[in-house]
């Protein structure tokens, strides 16, 4: 089989969760002799839509769609990781909805996703939810930092402010008055933060490393479709708290671990009480393993 997907992964760099997930599915499907490329040819059977946008590491929705006029018979998998509440945009969800037009097949990265586009109108019927994975060679329990303090922690490889800095600007605030907390944060912001150990992005090895030397994960990311930010946290045994409006991270988390405002996240923190999330992350290999099926099946 011969699989076009329409993205190029980016490796050994720092980059965001859909990124990580074009490795690892390139990787694998490269595993089991499917032939993976991310051009164009006549001779492919199936394409598999990471992004429908162009940009200079793939081709967009309108090649795909002539593609399909020219070969109707190729099959067309589509993976939803976006929508237009995560960055107050306008535009994506429209794109989406014309992409399940042409698709047979759609992948959502949660429950949540997959509610909130069929909420809007989606037209293919066909659909399945995926979590992501994790490395689980990178992402792991270790020693904590022992400084008699609670080290709370959070990461992104995005700036947008949906990804909570108003949160983390008021928990800079809130470890300033209270020398029973520290508040690192890794990663891209553009936040003035006075009292917040600030460390530049970090990627693979290096990140679970870090990030697992903490006490608390805390999220502040509204309507995040599938946040590998929050499944990194967990895989590391860090007790993790999100904001109740945080689409698949409440998913992950579990509503026990969520919070409707910076008061309430507060008075958590003060109880001291931090119980470990139930969920349990899963490897990337079993993730792609359920792709796979999909897309040999299709």
């Amino acid at each position: 089989m011969k699989a076009l997907v329409n993205r190029k992964p980016l490796r050994d760099t720092p980059w965001g969760g859909g990124n990580l997930f074009l490795i690892a599915l390139c990787d694998i499907l490269s595993k089991n002799k499917v032939n993976v490329c991310h051009k164009i040819s006549r001779d492919v059977d199936l394409i598999f839509i990471q992004d429908p946008r162009y940009d200079s590491l793939g081709i967009s929705i309108n090649e795909i769609a002539s593609y399909k006029k020219f070969k109707p018979d190729t099959k067309i998998i589509h993976r939803v990781n976006e929508c237009d509440a995560r960055k107050n945009t306008s535009e994506m969800d429209h794109l989406l909805r014309e992409c399940s037009k042409i698709t047979d097949h759609t992948i959502f990265v949660s429950e949540w996703m997959r509610e909130y586009h069929f909420n809007l109108g989606w037209h293919c019927e066909d659909t399945s939810v995926i979590h992501n994975g994790v490395n689980l060679s990178h992402f792991f329990p270790s020693e904590k930092i022992k400084n008699n303090k609670v080290n709370i922690v959070a990461h992104h490889w995005s700036n947008n402010r949906l990804k909570g800095f108003d949160i983390y600007e008021n928990l800079d605030s809130f470890v300033a008055g209270n020398n029973k907390f520290t508040f690192t944060y890794i990663g891209r912001h553009n936040s003035s933060f006075k009292n917040t150990n600030v460390i530049d992005p970090l990627y693979g090895f290096d990140l679970g490393r870090e990030l697992s030397r903490y006490d608390v994960y805390i999220s502040g990311s509204v309507y995040d479709p599938g946040p590998n930010h929050i499944l990194e946290s967990l895989a590391c045994k860090i007790p993790t708290y999100v904001i109740s409006n945080g689409g698949g991270s409440v998913e992950f988390a579990g509503k026990s671990h969520s919070y409707e405002s910076f008061e309430m996240l507060v008075s958590i923190l003060e109880s001291g009480d931090y119980k470990l999330n139930e969920y349990v992350p899963r490897s990337w290999d079993k993730c792609i393993k359920d792709y796979m099926e999909i897309i040999c099946l299709k």
